[in-house]
């Protein structure tokens, strides 16, 4: 990619912060600037945002992205040419048409309130769990948005009378944030009410195969189709930003949720897969157009759909509840780090974690377990037990969760929907800010048993999505963003030290960790 005077910008918002990065032609990040935001945990198992906040810190993220790059000499004012966006998925809002107001904060994908709504849905339809795989790819289960949306439905007042006079709006946030940006409550020029299709895919009410909104699922579920937006593929020309922000007049030509993002940033084409270690872990298997069931606990879910017109490339996705986010609660809840970079120092001090196995089910178990009922737990512990040997459980754990997603995607995808280096080795890419941990990467490939591949640049999410948008408008072409052999040369590759005979032991032992997490989420207070 030559590096002409041409800049696409990303917003990047995740589960914990967003941010706002510039890129030029060559895919070299030129400005950025990041903010976080509160989380909000009004009771046990509960997890919300304030939606008013994070469009705050898009405004100030966007503003002094710009400044940064242009101080550095970039003329971004002209230069820039679209703009993508990818966000944490699931996460589910209802707003007011005609005053743009929150009716009700924003529903985290990891918040686990609507248990009772699965369990009741469970005993009434007649696949229970599984009853709407067929039409979605998707399990019933607190993960989804459609079930965030009926608890919105059910229980608060301002959304089900909003509802009722057409004033509602129901979104994730990619939707929130594009609604915003391209003018909102505004009678001269509306703001658009879209979604994209990997978002969509997530909500449990896009039929996967048609790409639409499913009306028997939205009959069943008793959610109007007018309150949903319009689907679009991941990269496509959207609607102009509006007045009133940093940057106006910019087209939003690339949309994704944010594992779709990586996958796109990774350059995962059909048959390779990679991990994000984020708050949470998210393992996808690109299977190209072929529509893979799990029989193994994993999601069918969209890959990306690189235009309006383009193939759709579908994935096997494993998803993980709790990854960063356990080390933050070595920080933040138990004090026995100050900062999460610690974790690393901390856990080499020991050889292994002296038998500890930590399993951090905080809000229930999702892939392959899918146990809402589990709980969190730390076993094996004896009086030679230290803080190193805990530091290091909880970085096993995550290596060890996203092991047993791959074993599904193994058995689910077989040899010949997965693809092998000239070793004949399957290569697992990552990305995410806690990759920078060599430690966790070489732990990741040792109870695997095959390689790691971490690129230069971890954080391939924002990267995706200024893909995307760059494919859009005719700045970059797909030959150029596949071009993974000239990028794998910057790449560290992590191989496994350890024996087959080490690594199946371990797994046995984790196993009956996992065994102990369940049934545990009515123990008194």
């Amino acid at each position: 990619m030559s590096n002409d005077a041409v800049y696409i910008g990303s917003i990047d918002q995740g589960t914990t912060s967003t941010r706002f990065i510039i890129y030029d032609r060559s895919g070299k990040a030129v400005g950025s600037h990041q903010v976080e935001f509160n989380q909000i945990y009004p009771e046990v198992g509960w997890v919300e945002h304030n939606p008013m906040e994070i469009l705050e810190s898009l405004r100030v993220c966007m503003a002094k992205a710009v400044d940064k790059a242009t101080a550095e000499g970039h003329n971004v004012d002209d230069g820039l040419k679209a703009i993508g966006l990818t966000n944490q998925r699931e996460t589910t809002l209802v707003w007011s048409k005609s005053t743009g107001c929150p009716l009700y904060n924003a529903i985290v994908w990891m918040d686990a309130r609507t248990t009772s709504i699965c369990r009741r849905l469970e005993n009434e339809l007649s696949g229970g769990r599984t009853h709407f795989v067929e039409t979605c790819g998707l399990p019933i289960s607190t993960y989804f948005s459609a079930l965030k949306l009926l608890w919105l439905l059910e229980n608060v007042d301002a959304v089900k009378d909003a509802v009722n006079k057409g004033d509602a709006l129901f979104g994730t946030i990619d939707t929130w944030l594009i609604w915003n940006l391209t003018g909102g409550c505004s009678t001269e020029s509306p703001g658009l009410h879209v979604t994209d299709i990997s978002n969509a895919s997530r909500t449990m009410l896009m039929n996967i195969k048609t790409f639409e909104w499913d009306h028997s699922v939205l009959e069943t579920l008793g959610i109007s189709h007018d309150i949903l937006p319009k689907i679009v593929s991941n990269a496509e020309v959207i609607g102009n930003i509006g007045k009133g922000w940093p940057i106006t007049g910019i087209p939003i030509a690339g949309c994704l949720g944010d594992q779709h993002a990586a996958m796109l940033g990774q350059a995962c084409r059909k048959g390779e897969a990679k991990s994000t270690y984020g708050t949470g872990a998210f393992i996808l298997l690109n299977t190209g157009e072929e529509l893979i069931k799990s029989t193994h606990g994993l999601l069918t879910t969209v890959a990306y759909k690189l235009g309006p017109n383009a193939p759709t490339n579908y994935a096997l996705e494993g998803s993980i509840a709790i990854a960063g986010a356990a080390v933050q609660w070595l920080r933040d809840s138990l004090g026995i780090i100050k900062s999460a970079s610690e974790i690393e120092e901390l856990a080499n001090k020991v050889k292994n974690s002296g038998g500890v196995y930590f399993v951090p089910a905080f809000n229930g178990l999702f892939a392959p377990w899918w146990r809402d009922d589990a709980r969190g737990i730390c076993i094996g512990m004896t009086r030679f037990t230290n803080r190193s040997h805990i530091a290091r459980a909880v970085l096993e754990s995550m290596c060890f969760q996203v092991k047993d997603v791959l074993d599904s995607m193994h058995k689910d995808a077989g040899d010949n929907a997965e693809s092998k280096d000239k070793k004949g080795e399957f290569l697992l890419r990552v990305d995410g800010g806690a990759t920078a941990n060599n430690l966790l990467m070489q732990i990741q490939a040792d109870l695997m048993g095959s390689p790691v591949v971490r690129p230069a640049d971890i954080e391939t999410t924002a990267l995706g999505a200024a893909y995307a948008a760059g494919l859009a408008v005719g700045v970059w072409t797909e030959n150029e963003i596949f071009d993974a052999e000239e990028k794998m040369k910057k790449d560290t590759i992590f191989r496994p030290k350890t024996d087959e005979e080490h690594r199946k032991k371990r797994a046995e032992s984790w196993l009956k960790a996992i065994s102990r997490t369940f049934d545990l989420a009515d123990l008194s207070y």
